[in-house]
């Protein structure tokens, strides 16, 4: 498996990916951390689409030997990615405003468990650093323990994040932890 920038390049594997999974969530496409999430009569392919193709979108889409997109780590500025899951909660006592957010950790029905995920954060991280890097957050469920149904899984596991250095600084839900790293530059 290669890891892409989603960008205009990118966008078809990347629609093909969320139409084969039904819009992701519903019809998500993945615009549910993005400001236009929750607005009426909108079309959530076209608003990520848009996104995509002026560079107001950002993702690690992880792909194939026979070119398929078969998952993706969604990651962007606190401006891009401003609805954070858990936010009465996470605002009572916010952390060090992050520089990057690891929001959305997709992965295929039919490729899970077999490492895509772990390629996505690895291609979301490098990207990270390759555009200098700084305090990266994500919102993150733990699985520990318990059977956790993967719709609820959408930004990933904390115990992935935990081998990624990422810190635990807060838990904001049942199961629910803000997570933090700082990553160098290269």
């Amino acid at each position: 498996m290669t890891v892409h920038e989603l960008d205009a390049s990118t966008w078809d594997a990347f629609a093909e990916l969320v139409e084969r999974n039904n819009g992701i969530f519903g019809g998500c496409w993945c615009i549910g951390w993005h400001p236009e999430c929750g607005q009426r009569g909108i079309s959530h392919r076209d608003v990520k689409e848009q996104r995509v193709r002026t560079g107001g979108a950002h993702a690690a889409l992880v792909v194939d030997a026979d070119g398929l997109a078969q998952g993706w780590a969604q990651y962007g500025s606190p401006q891009e990615l401003p609805n954070i899951k858990h936010r009465r909660r996470y605002d009572q006592e916010p952390p060090p405003v992050p520089d990057w957010r690891i929001a959305c950790v997709y992965v295929d029905r039919r490729h899970r468990g077999q490492g895509v995920a772990r390629v996505a954060l690895e291609g979301a991280l490098d990207s990270i650093a390759r555009q200098g890097g700084g305090l990266v957050e994500a919102i993150s469920e733990t699985t520990a323990g318990r059977d956790a149904q993967g719709r609820f899984l959408f930004s990933g596991t904390v115990e992935l994040f935990d081998q990624y250095d990422f810190e635990r600084v807060r838990q904001v839900g049942m199961h629910a932890w803000i997570v933090q790293r700082v990553l160098a530059a290269h």
